[in-house]
């Protein structure tokens, strides 16, 4: 196997002494391309915003800055809103009316524990909700029906059909 030898050249032009000039997050923005510069910029920000990053880690979950993914539909005379709730009972969600929205808030805990002899481990995961939905006009409020079932939260809205105003239009010919 050949031999390879590594050196490193100082001085120049672009070598900087770290004490008056320390590097930026992102590497050198004298000398980075700008394509490589953007591109580790957003993997800083998925790291600090997304699972396993700087945000998740700060708590240590894989709940954190979670939003349910919601499905929103107008059928048959209802405003239907369904939430997806994986591992959430019905006491820590909590469904509204604020003003003219539907507003969906609750908790995700996960409490995970091991026991042995000489060993024991526990880990805690909290992540926060809230989702709101603007109402259509008309929404009756009143009687709104909710239902969490296997994690999956149906919410029911009558709403009065609304017709579209038409009006026909002749049509000339030349």
């Amino acid at each position: 196997m050949p031999e390879i030898s590594v050196t490193k050249e100082t001085g120049g032009a672009l070598a900087r002494p770290e004490v008056y000039f320390p590097t930026f997050p992102f590497g050198s923005l004298f000398t980075a391309n700008p394509f490589t510069l953007m591109r580790r910029f957003t993997d800083e920000i998925d790291r600090a915003f997304g699972t396993g990053g700087y945000a998740a880690g700060m708590t240590g979950g894989e709940f954190d800055l979670w939003a349910p993914a919601l499905e929103v539909n107008l059928k048959g005379g209802s405003f239907i809103v369904t939430a997806e709730l994986p591992g959430i009972v019905k006491d820590e969600v909590k469904v509204e009316v604020v003003g003219e929205s539907l507003v969906i808030e609750g908790e995700k805990k996960k409490v995970k524990e091991e026991k042995e002899p000489g060993y024991y481990r526990s880990e805690r995961s909290y992540g926060k909700f809230y989702r709101s939905i603007p109402l259509p006009k008309g929404a009756k409020a009143d009687s709104i029906k909710a239902d969490l079932t296997n994690g999956i939260l149906k919410v029911v809205i009558p709403v009065p059909e609304v017709k579209p105003a038409l009006r026909e239009v002749p049509i000339t010919t030349h």
